[in-house]
């Protein structure tokens, strides 16, 4: 039976359907102000009126002139699963110690505290700063259309277009002495280059195959060192650029061992100087 009031006060409790199951338990406990619906409840305006979605239902508020349907002013627990459709904003410290399934796009503009696994499945775009007191693990492909400052980067296996630092070195497992690490720096020089080196007997070093599609022929040079006995040693690059004639003038055979350079031309050439105060890859 329904019955219209302007005010209805209820000293203890409002039970509202035909099961009272607020607090089941060995002890019989009473909260004054405790309402106990059965059926679903609509708050505000009701978005399908007449079709219950969920138990509860809070609409865009009635009559009056506040913007927000639902406020929480303490610590709200959520202990299954919620499902954000619209738009989720967070003005103020965000705490998640669970798991974070996203599957669609990700816009934060403020701080973010995790403290648990968070799996995304979609693009996360981030327009704030990112501080990471951690580590962080990428599985797949990192693409940075900016600049990334850092002190140290540590890998596996890496690959790079490009490295701009003040000089480049190796840091190792000693492989002889145990609790000793080893640590080289590279040669710097004002080219891309590359080298071979071996030793040879007889008049003829054969460069490697793929040296004729990634060095320029014009740019080799050759260091050669006799083995054993002098010898007055040269050379000719021959056959554009794949193999190197090597000619003792005393007549003697040939018994050294060489290096030899080239520099690339896969690659643009390296530009030594240049001017501004920003690295340019």
């Amino acid at each position: 039976m329904a019955f219209t009031a302007s005010i209805i006060m209820a000293g203890d409790k409002v039970v509202i359907g035909a099961l009272d199951m607020s607090f089941l338990s060995a002890t019989s406990r009473l909260f004054p102000g405790t309402l106990v619906a059965n059926g679903p409840c609509y708050f505000g305006t009701a978005i399908s009126p007449g079709i219950p979605t969920a138990t509860v239902m809070i609409g865009p508020p009635m009559g009056i002139s506040a913007p927000l349907s639902l406020r929480c002013d303490g610590i709200a627990n959520f202990h299954g699963i919620v499902n954000v459709i619209a738009v989720s904003t967070f003005m103020g410290l965000c705490t998640k110690l669970g798991t974070t399934i996203k599957n669609a796009l990700s816009l934060k503009n403020g701080i973010e505290i995790k403290n648990a696994l968070s799996v995304g499945n979609a693009i996360a775009q981030q327009n704030g700063n990112l501080n990471v007191s951690g580590f962080v693990t990428i599985q797949g492909l990192l693409a940075v259309g900016g600049n990334i400052t850092c002190a140290k980067i540590f890998s596996g296996f890496g690959a790079f277009a490009a490295v701009a630092a003040p000089f480049k070195k190796f840091d190792i497992p000693h492989p002889t002495k145990e609790g000793m690490r080893l640590r080289h720096a590279c040669i710097e020089g004002a080219e891309i280059g590359v080298y071979h080196r071996g030793t040879v007997k007889g008049n003829v070093i054969n460069l490697p195959e793929y040296w004729k599609g990634l060095v320029d022929h014009d740019t080799i040079t050759v260091t050669l060192t006799p083995i054993q006995t002098y010898q007055e040693l040269s050379y000719e690059v021959v056959d554009w650029g794949t193999k190197i004639k090597v000619l003792n003038s005393a007549g003697g055979p040939v018994n050294c061992s060489f290096v030899v350079y080239g520099e690339r031309k896969d690659v643009d050439k390296l530009q030594i100087e240049y001017e501004g105060d920003e690295i340019q890859p």
